[in-house]
C-alpha cells in the first residue's frame, strides 16, 4: 500500500510530488497568498492610472516571488535560479537583444496597417504642450513593463512551462502554458477570445525563446520590448490597456485584422509579426545549444 501511494503522489525518484500534485499545491499556495495581497491591489486602483499600474506590478512582484520561491523550495525541491534566471554569460545580451527585437516586429504591424489604410497618425509627443509630462509617464511605463516582463515570464515560461515539461513533453508544455497565459488576459479591458488566441500565439513565441536558450532572460526581454514598443512607441493598445504613448494613432480597420480596441494581439496582423520574431530568435540563437535541463 505504501509503495502504491508513493507511485501516485511522488516522482519515480521519490524526491518530490508528481507534476499534477505540484500544480495543485502551487495554485493553492497562490490562492492563499492572494488574500493579503488584495487590499494592496485595491489601494493601487485609487492611484493615477500610470502610478496604479506600477504599484500593482510591484504587488505582483512580491506575490509571485513569494509563491514561486516557496514552491521551488518546499514543493519542487529545486533552486529558484534553476528556472532560468541565473545571471550567466549570455544573460545581459539576451535581455537587451530581447528588448530590441520587438521594434521591427511592431514596426511591421504599423507599416501593414498604414499601408492598408487602416491606421492614421494624428500627432507626436513633441507637438503636445504637455510633452514633458508624457515623456515622464513613458519612462514610468517602461519601468512598469520591466516588472510585467519579469513577473509574467517567471510564472508562465518559468514555473508553469518547466513543471509541465517535467510531467509531459515539450510540445504540450509549450501549448498548455501558452493557453494559460492567454486565458490569464481575459480580465483585461476589451478582452475577446480572439485576443486570448493571439496571446496564446505570443506565449508560444516566448516559449520558443526559452526552449532555444533554456534561460528566461531572452523571453523576459522580448516581453518588455513587445509591450513597450507596441504601446509607448507605436501607440497601439497593449492587450486592451490604454497607456501613455509617444505617437497618437487612430485605427479604423476591420477588427479581424487589427484586433480592435484590444490591440494587435487580437488581430491577424500579429501573425506575420510573430513569424518575423521567431525567425529573429532562431537566427540569434543558432550558435547556442538548446539542451533539456
Amino acid at each position: 500500500m505504501k509503495t502504491f501511494l508513493r507511485r501516485i503522489f511522488l516522482t519515480p525518484e521519490g524526491d518530490r510530488p508528481r507534476t499534477g500534485w505540484r500544480f495543485l499545491l502551487f495554485f493553492l499556495l497562490m490562492f492563499l497568498l492572494a488574500i493579503p495581497m488584495q487590499w494592496l491591489s485595491r489601494w493601487a486602483i485609487r492611484l493615477p492610472y500610470a502610478d496604479g499600474l506600477l504599484v500593482s506590478q510591484l504587488v505582483n512582484l512580491v506575490y509571485f516571488l513569494l509563491a514561486i520561491g516557496i514552491a521551488r523550495r518546499w514543493i519542487d525541491r529545486r533552486s529558484f535560479t534553476s528556472l532560468g534566471v541565473a545571471w550567466g554569460p549570455h544573460a545581459a545580451r539576451d535581455l537587451l537583444v530581447g528588448i530590441a527585437l520587438p521594434l521591427p516586429m511592431m514596426g511591421l504591424i504599423f507599416l501593414l496597417e498604414r499601408q492598408a489604410g487602416w491606421l492614421q497618425v494624428q500627432g507626436f509627443v513633441w507637438d503636445r504642450p504637455d510633452s514633458a509630462a508624457v515623456w515622464a509617464q513613458a519612462g514610468l511605463t517602461f519601468v512598469t513593463f520591466v516588472l510585467v516582463g519579469w513577473n509574467e515570464e517567471l510564472v508562465s515560461r518559468g514555473y508553469l512551462l518547466q513543471n509541465l515539461e517535467d510531467g509531459l513533453n515539450t510540445f504540450w508544455a509549450l501549448f498548455i502554458s501558452a493557453a494559460l497565459f492567454g486565458l490569464a488576459h481575459l480580465g483585461n479591458p476589451n478582452a475577446t477570445w480572439a485576443g486570448v488566441l493571439g496571446i496564446l500565439l505570443a506565449g508560444l513565441f516566448l516559449g520558443y525563446a526559452y526552449i532555444r536558450t533554456r534561460s528566461l532572460w531572452l523571453p523576459i526581454g522580448l516581453h518588455i520590448g513587445w509591450n513597450f514598443f507596441e504601446g509607448v512607441v507605436f501607440g497601439f493598445p497593449v492587450s486592451g490597456l490604454d497607456i501613455p504613448r509617444l505617437v497618437q494613432i487612430q485605427v479604423e480597420g476591420p477588427a479581424l485584422w487589427t484586433g480592435g480596441a484590444f490591440g494587435p494581439e487580437a488581430g491577424l496582423v500579429v501573425v506575420p509579426a510573430l513569424a518575423l520574431g521567431a525567425w529573429f530568435v532562431h537566427r540569434y540563437t543558432r550558435t547556442r545549444e538548446a539542451l533539456r535541463p
